[in-house]
């Protein structure tokens, strides 16, 4: 991450902060055009044959369409969850870094239709295969990987760990990869490749070797007998509610790097604790 670093240096300064807020706004906005008038989103879609022949606005307008045009209450809740979730990777990861995840993801899905376009030779219309349904997955995708073992009411009633949800969504995507043509597997790709390349590709993949995994493993035992021998003793607590990693699994600790000393907040306070100077 060497390079996406220096560019934060050199243009950090422009990111957009609070992006999830346009992102939501931009679907709204989306979702009541098909309200008023449903047939305007035949022109709106991401169509590089269209596109060549002058109609230019489809390469931003099809950010509009929502990735879901089911009832409003549905949908409400949808863009609040979006919103909710991108806020939170955008606090952790900082606005730079969140914006060139985004952006990232709907530039390489303009790609992947005009690639698509020139290997089909021109003769064909994508319709809605190019759209924002992916580059929301790869919101909720990033969350999960950054925040796994948070916990979701799934349908409202059943708490479930975000992570297994993540799991859950990337099997789908397989299993419409598998069943689908080359068309729709490489839109998904396409759609997603800001995921992979964030956390696959600028991953330290030397912790897949073996003799990495077992010294891992090793590790592991050695925190376990000392935690069998000192179960009084915590690694984590928080220095605001006093809760510790016995209180909850789903509770997550970070050190803060604005106070001044070592710090450490759960996921509650890491954000709303004054700061000590």
């Amino acid at each position: 991450m060497n390079f996406l670093n220096k560019m934060e240096r050199k243009f950090g300064r422009y990111a957009l902060t609070n992006l999830s807020m346009y992102i939501v706004l931009t679907y709204a906005a989306g979702y009541l055009l098909y309200m008023v008038t449903p047939q305007v989103l035949n022109y709106m879609t991401l169509e590089p044959a269209m596109i060549l022949r002058g109609q230019v606005w489809r390469i931003v307008s099809w950010l509009l369409i929502p990735p879901s045009t089911q009832n409003i209450f549905f949908t409400l809740i949808t863009l609040m969850f979006y919103y909710s979730i991108g806020t939170s990777l955008e606090r952790t990861w900082g606005a730079f870094r969140y914006n060139v995840y985004i952006f990232s993801g709907i530039l390489m899905t303009i790609i992947g239709a005009f690639i698509l376009y020139f290997v089909l030779d021109g003769n064909v219309l994508f319709g809605g295969l190019f759209s924002t349904y992916y580059i929301s997955m790869s919101i909720f995708l990033a969350y999960a990987a950054t925040y796994p073992n948070n916990q979701v009411l799934f349908m409202m009633i059943i708490p479930l760990k975000i992570k297994w949800l993540g799991v859950a969504y990337a099997l789908m995507i397989l299993a419409e990869m598998i069943q689908s043509g080359w068309a729709v597997r490489v839109a998904i790709i396409c759609s997603l490749m800001n995921f992979i390349i964030f956390f696959f590709m600028t991953r330290n993949m030397s912790r897949y070797n073996p003799k990495e995994i077992h010294r891992r493993k090793e590790f592991q035992r050695a925190v376990h007998r000392s935690q069998v021998n000192n179960n009084g003793i915590t690694k984590h607590k928080c220095a605001i509610c006093g809760r510790t990693e016995k209180d909850g699994e789903h509770l997550e600790f970070r050190f803060c790097s604005k106070c001044n000393g070592n710090y450490e907040y759960c996921q509650d306070h890491l954000f709303t604790h004054t700061h000590i100077r």
